[in-house]
């Protein structure tokens, strides 16, 4: 891990919590807009949150990973409405919404990385 770094492994619904707890403070800390830590607590998942520093600009980094099945066709996981779990089918697509930047990469049994980015304003 480095430094500026925060890892918090996922095991339970409890861990999630801490997850966004953490998000949240991390973006306070660094003078984020209430709604934008909503955001970027709401990004978060199985995650990795780092403070990024773009040229002139300050952000937090979210890489949420897992050694699932892998996502066969990301084009369709990308659209609104679709899921594999039953659920409403907001999750990727809404976290691509709610970051200034997102990038996914993801192999057939090998699992999946989601890597997102929010910039401060």
């Amino acid at each position: 891990m480095s430094a500026g770094e925060i890892r918090v492994a996922i095991n339970s619904d409890q861990d999630i919590v801490a997850a966004r707890q953490r998000g949240r403070a991390l973006a306070a800390e660094l003078g984020f807009s209430a709604t934008d830590a909503t955001l970027i607590a709401t990004a978060i998942s199985e995650l990795a949150l780092r403070v990024v520093r773009g040229s002139s600009r300050q952000g937090i980094l979210v890489i949420a990973s897992d050694n699932g099945p892998g996502i066969a066709d990301i084009p369709q996981a990308l659209r609104d409405g679709f899921s594999t779990s039953g659920s409403l089918g907001l999750g990727l697509p809404g976290v691509r919404r709610l970051m200034d930047e997102f990038q996914i990469d993801s192999r057939p049994g090998r699992g999946t990385t989601v890597t997102v980015k929010k910039w401060k304003q």
